[in-house]
């Protein structure tokens, strides 16, 4: 059948390519000129599993309220006359619990473990280039409590089959000699050697390549505004393609418009929970070599995360909950960059520093909505939070087995199954 999929972000795509694979036609529409320009441009790079544990934790209510009134907090929240802001911050405050901080890690972690080996399968069948490494993700904390508050999530993943080991700092440098300027002050650390890094922007433009080769067709510079729809079923995407109105009709879509997403789904009675977590990285060439990180890594105390991408750098992190800006925030990269110069200050060139800044598309869990809405032609396949790039491939593998009326092969809690 015909399937149009809004928004071609890293998640759009890989829905795109796994749908073409089971037969379907299958369009894509984004408003920008070309795929992987929003949330997907410049993030973390991270393949990481084991970046499981949820921000919404018994942990988290403290640390947000401390972090209120500092510019530069890793979780900024910012009070707005806004109801989708507060029912947002409502659900995740109940989603603090230890009991469903745990089941969300499950969620979490068997997601990522399938997404991880649908990605390593595609790599090798497409023979994707995009600055990756297999060197796993390490997580290094500086602050002792943070890293005994880190044993109970590990422990969890470890049952769940995500092999992250608690190790030493002394191990920790031994597998990444670029620590080696902190040494004294790594209280201890994290290592899953199965988990990867890579530029997600230059994945997601090769796999669209791979999918306009094999058929899909692509309308970029098109903004969808709305649905033609009766009873349970859509009958057309309403788009806006270089000034005039269309109705793009199709015997099924798929919903991956990021942050964007839940706008659109209140057009037809659907509640989404999602609200824009703002995040910041930047990119830096590297600067001595022999000081650069290869492992990616993750600094847990101020939600940083690090990922080599060939003679780049790329250091992303904070999450600002502060509505649908896009505004730049200077105060908060600069912060990026103090802290990565703190850490490792030969291994980047940060006075040239590239500023950028993306709306991540957060539930109060971190889990996505996958599956079927209850309109019999629409399917969901959003908000992945800050894991959209670890998720990716094994959320549009397992909307096309549903797609398809097959059981994904993930054990997930997907919506409408």
């Amino acid at each position: 059948m015909h399937i149009v999929v809004l928004g071609a972000g890293v998640v759009g795509t890989t829905t795109a390519w796994y749908l073409q694979k089971q037969g379907h036609q299958v369009t894509v529409i984004d408003r920008q000129p070309k795929a992987g320009l929003e949330t997907s441009y410049a993030n973390g790079g991270q393949i990481s599993v084991s970046h499981a544990e949820p921000w919404a934790n018994p942990s988290a209510p403290l640390k947000v309220l401390k972090w209120l009134f500092k510019p530069d907090a890793p979780l900024l929240f910012r009070p707005r006359l806004d109801p989708g802001q507060w029912r947002w911050a409502l659900a995740f405050l109940r989603e603090c619990t230890s009991a469903r901080a745990a089941y969300n890690i499950r969620q979490m972690v068997n997601l990522g473990t399938y997404s991880r080996e649908q990605l390593q399968a595609l790599r090798v069948e497409l023979g994707l280039e995009y600055d990756h490494l297999e060197k796993g993700i390490l997580h290094f904390y500086t602050n002792p409590d943070e890293f005994e508050g880190a044993r109970e999530p590990t422990r969890i993943m470890q049952d769940l089959g995500c092999d992250r080991q608690i190790i030493s700092a002394d191990r920790a440098v031994e597998l990444e000699p670029a620590l080696r300027p902190i040494r004294d002050r790594i209280a201890g650390a994290t290592y899953t050697g199965e988990d990867e890094s890579g530029d997600a922007r230059k994945f997601t433009q090769a796999l669209a390549e791979r999918c306009r080769d094999a058929g899909v067709t692509f309308h970029y510079d098109t903004d969808v505004v709305g649905f033609d729809y009766a009873g349970d079923r859509v009958l057309g995407a309403q788009i806006l393609r270089e000034g005039h109105h269309e109705t793009l009709r199709a015997d099924a879509y798929v919903l991956s418009l990021g942050s964007f997403s839940s706008a659109l789904a209140r057009q037809l009675g659907i509640t989404l929970n999602i609200y824009p977590a703002k995040g910041y990285s930047i990119t830096v060439p590297v600067k001595n070599e022999e000081a650069a990180f290869k492992v990616s890594l993750t600094d847990d105390e101020y939600k940083l995360v690090y990922s080599r991408l060939g003679n780049r750098l790329r250091v992303a992190g904070t999450a600002e909950l502060n509505g649908y800006s896009r505004q730049l925030n200077l105060t908060r990269c600069r912060a990026i960059v103090r802290r990565s110069a703190e850490v490792m200050p030969e291994a980047g060139d940060w006075d040239r520093a590239e500023f950028w800044t993306g709306l991540r598309p957060a539930t109060p869990s971190n889990v996505p909505y996958i599956g079927k809405s209850h309109f019999g032609n629409l399917y969901l396949n959003t908000g992945h939070g800050t894991l959209g790039w670890t998720h990716s491939c094994g959320s549009a593998a397992a909307l096309a087995d549903i797609v398809g009326g097959r059981r994904p092969e993930v054990d997930f809690s997907f919506t409408g199954v």
